[in-house]
């Protein structure tokens, strides 16, 4: 899951060195952290967060199917 939201992020923005994500892992919920550069993060999340709900709705589907729960943190 942490490589796929590097390959999307990372074809999105124009600093992908800068992309770093974090996965933090609880019992039923697994929480990725992720960071961009400053100049990046509009286009990370998007007109409206459109781009930030199209990723998350990407995680849920993947995440359903591992029966696990994730959730995307996108900071600055």
């Amino acid at each position: 899951m942490k490589e796929l939201i590097e390959f999307i992020v990372k074809a999105l923005v124009d600093d992908p060195s800068a992309i770093e994500v974090e996965e933090v892992e609880a019992e039923k919920t697994t929480t990725f952290k992720l960071r961009s550069a400053k100049n990046d993060i509009g286009k990370v999340i998007g007109k409206r967060g459109r781009t930030a709900s199209a990723i998350r709705t990407i995680m849920t589907a993947v995440s359903a199917r591992q029966g696990k729960k994730a959730v995307l943190e996108i900071l600055e």
